[in-house]
């Protein structure tokens, strides 16, 4: 387990901890089984800051995933699958997991199925039910060629199959490091998770712009996201310069009070 290369602190952290607990289990019955030390992967937590990208940039990743040319990543259904993260926040693997029969059009819905221990259902919006639709009818065609029209998966690739969660990470680091977001080799700069971070921090910003009560609608976003409560949507919400200047001018105007004019 820690001998194999690139693995991250956290995770070593982690498996270790899932290694102690059993041999300290055996230690009952045996009290000279050996319990192998904290110090071996001592990090407990990530310290990885996440990147919030802006929506220009968000625009810039849809627009070239809609000109993507991979072995089994088409336009369409790439451009689809991130306007679908982007919009909701769903986990990449939520994304990437959705079943045809999780789409309810009519209903404008995602059913999200077992995720994080319970299911859930996403609202959108009409704007991204129209890109949905014209989705449906390309995905419809290709499989119709390929003579795999009874494929449950709601995003396919040029195979007629479902996409995995691996390739859709690999596809969008590929698409990050073609723009410049992200560095050729190595681990550093955004990550596909970070989009989900996005959506979180866009949505905070824009109820800032509306001076809407976030006390009161904050548990919205955490019953969207899929948390069982705020406490779990805390670490995705994350201060940038505009959501500072937002805050600042919200607490500037509740409290100045001009003086009234004597008569």
């Amino acid at each position: 387990m820690l001998r194999i290369p690139d693995r991250k602190p956290v995770t070593l952290a982690c498996d270790l901890g899932a290694v102690r607990q059993f041999c300290l289990y055996r230690r009952r019955q045996d009290p000279a089984a050996f319990v192998p030390p904290i110090s071996l992967a001592p990090q407990t937590e990530s310290h990885y800051v996440p990147y919030v990208f802006s929506r220009e940039e968000i625009h810039r990743l849809v627009k070239a995933a809609g000109q993507h040319q991979g072995r089994n990543f088409w336009p369409g259904m790439f451009r689809m699958l991130l306007i679908a993260t982007c919009c909701t926040g769903l986990l990449l693997g939520e994304a990437a997991r959705l079943q045809r029969a999780d789409l309810d059009q009519a209903r404008r819905v995602l059913h999200i199925r077992g995720s994080k221990g319970r299911s859930r259902d996403v609202p959108f919006q009409l704007d991204m039910a129209r890109e949905f639709t014209h989705y449906l009818r390309e995905r419809a065609d290709l499989l119709r060629a390929l003579d795999r029209d009874d494929e449950t998966a709601l995003f396919v690739g040029l195979n007629g199959r479902g996409v995995t969660v691996g390739a859709t990470s690999g596809a969008i680091c590929r698409l990050l490091r073609r723009l410049g977001m992200k560095n050729h080799t190595g681990r550093c700069g955004p990550r596909p998770y970070d989009l989900r971070h996005a959506f979180a921090v866009h949505r905070l910003t824009a109820w800032y712009r509306e001076g809407v009560d976030l006390n009161a609608r904050l548990p919205w976003l955490s019953e969207y996201m899929g948390h069982v409560n705020v406490l779990g949507t805390e670490v995705y919400l994350h201060a940038t310069p505009e959501l500072l200047q937002l805050a600042s001018d919200r607490f500037a105007g509740r409290f100045d009070h001009p003086e009234e004019k004597k008569t």
